[in-house]
């Protein structure tokens, strides 16, 4: 049974997408939250906080909202006021860093500078943030308990990768209507892209056969994802294949 994701991830904020709510005083001069709604913000960034400690170091099955609201020093009846269930609570620490994230990644797709130059800046991002130690852990903490709880692995899924993969696709989407990437599909593409920077560093170190890396290594295989992924979408008169 799947379990809805209740709209609490932040107080202007619902998962999946960010609303902002604007209120106008007499005046008409406008104030982007309320007193209450910002001091409700800030109690839950302080929730998400310390949640996100707990399912690093304890995994999902670990973490309880028990113990959350104990480090909080509050009832656990606050936080379920704010969080109605763990896994809600989960999908809100995800949303949190994937948002982030996604406003770095806009701000690299500029698609007025050299294709290439802009794909190096990504996959460095790309591969520097997935082989980050926070990442790293979340990444084992779905893999290994993802059998036993589906919701975990939907909530990831939903909220990160396939998230992040809209964005890439949009672009690329974008260049090859402009010609400068042969025309295929572009989800397809940005998965592509994605995998190529996941297959070096970040392996190594989810499977623990790396435990030191430093920023050429990052480089490494940014150049080597932008490299293949160039070659394979070169514009041409090839048609595109459907795998």
């Amino acid at each position: 049974m799947k379990i809805a994701l209740a709209p609490v991830a932040l107080a202007c904020q619902q998962p999946y997408r960010t609303i902002w709510y604007v209120f106008m005083t007499e005046s008409g001069s406008p104030l982007a939250c309320t007193r209450r709604e910002t001091r409700k913000r800030e109690r839950q960034e302080r929730i998400l906080q310390v949640a996100h400690r707990y399912f690093l170091d304890q995994g999902y099955a670990g973490t309880t909202m028990s113990a959350i609201a104990q480090t909080l020093g509050g009832s656990k009846g606050t936080l379920w006021k704010h969080f109605p269930s763990k896994d809600v609570l989960f999908a809100a620490v995800i949303d949190r860093v994937a948002q982030a994230y996604r406003a770095r990644l806009s701000q690299l797709l500029d698609e007025q500078a050299d294709i290439q130059t802009v794909l190096e800046n990504v996959c460095t991002s790309l591969v520097s943030k997935v082989t980050s130690p926070d990442v790293i852990a979340v990444h084992r903490v779905v893999i290994s308990e993802g059998g036993r709880f589906p919701e975990l692995a939907r909530i990831f899924s939903e909220l990160a990768p396939r998230n992040t993969r809209a964005v890439l696709a949009a672009f690329l989407e974008n260049a090859m209507k402009r010609g400068l990437l042969r025309k295929a599909d572009p989800l397809d593409a940005a998965r592509a892209l994605m995998s190529l920077c996941m297959a070096g560093t970040h392996h190594g170190l989810l499977m623990g056969q790396i435990i030191d890396f430093d920023q050429d290594d990052i480089d490494r295989d940014a150049a080597f994802a932008v490299d293949l992924f160039l070659r394979a979408y070169a514009p041409d008169s090839r048609p595109a294949t459907s795998i």
